[in-house]
């Protein structure tokens, strides 16, 4: 279903999810990790019982269960969006519409686009690119696979929390703390899952394994380090860099040690996304069928 319409251009779940988790920020919000804390496990619990609660009455009902699940799991995937949004930005690279691909990055990431030329432009698309692959796909498949409509209902929602509020400004230091801390833990697995798939898939083994190795614990992210070392890897190219936010600018580390980025990276890029969701769902495949025959 994602790959033939992906995400409702109105009403999609997830956004339903970040004005419900908005409205409880109103009256949990506080300058504290403590507070955070707080709004972050009623946030992850009430979706996850709810989520148990609707699949419990189904558990005996194959087809039912079965539609449930694809239904949960198609709201929670973002793969083709990610993959259509990139595809428009190499468009506009590729016919010299600068300002247009600038409009652009804020449906990939939280980049200060007004900072970026064109190159910018196009290393931001492509570090998004990578990073959301394991986040918007393979971590939802995995934990779909590991915990049913819970797992993808709680991933879904602390990844939406930790885009929401997980950042290092003067509001969200420590009331995101948590959010932020537990979609890590959450994609530890999911991370290395999509590296290796990187590996696998991609057209330089080597260079990814290297870059992986040598690169990825030198990033600020324990997980996005891991995808975005092996894209470049895999790719042949150089990401990292100053990058700047609108309430901050980082100087990250250099992933892989080939040439800058530009617009054919990009779609080298997205075709190796596809090919990485496929093996994520061909992983959950096995995952579940584990699962199945230890119960």
């Amino acid at each position: 279903m994602d790959r033939a319409v992906g995400d409702p251009r109105r009403g999609h779940p997830v956004a339903g999810l970040g004005s419900l988790a908005t409205a409880l920020q109103r009256h949990t919000y506080a300058d504290s990790r403590i507070a955070g804390s707080a709004h972050c496990a009623l946030c992850v619990g009430s979706v996850g019982v709810a989520g148990a609660l609707a699949a419990r009455p189904l558990a005996e009902n194959g087809p039912a269960r079965t539609l449930l699940t694809a239904a949960v799991t198609w709201a929670v995937l973002g793969g083709t969006t990610l993959i259509r949004v990139g595809d428009d930005v190499a468009d506009c690279l590729e016919s010299d519409d600068v300002p247009g691909a600038r409009e652009l990055i804020p449906s990939l990431c939280g980049r200060d686009p007004d900072a970026l030329d064109e190159p910018g432009i196009c290393r931001a698309a492509l570090e998004s690119v990578a990073e959301n692959t394991s986040d918007a796909t393979v971590g939802a498949l995995v934990w779909g696979a590991l915990a049913g409509v819970p797992g993808l209902l709680v991933y879904r929602t602390a990844n939406t929390l930790d885009a929401m509020i997980g950042h290092r400004n003067a509001r969200y230091n420590r009331f995101g703390w948590a959010a932020a801390r537990f979609d890590d833990a959450l994609n530890i697995l999911p991370a290395r899952i999509a590296g290796v798939l990187v590996v696998a898939a991609g057209p330089d083994r080597r260079g990814a394994v290297r870059a992986w190795k040598r690169d990825a614990s030198a990033h600020p992210s324990p997980n996005a380090g891991v995808v975005e070392a092996s894209f470049a890897g895999a790719l042949g190219i150089r990401l990292g860099g100053i990058t700047v936010y609108p309430h901050r600018t980082e100087n990250r580390p250099t992933l892989g040690d080939g040439r800058d980025p530009t617009s054919t990276d990009l779609r080298a890029a997205l075709a190796l996304s596809r090919q990485v969701q496929v093996g994520a769902l061909a992983t959950a495949i096995a995952i579940a069928w584990w699962r199945a025959r230890r119960l």
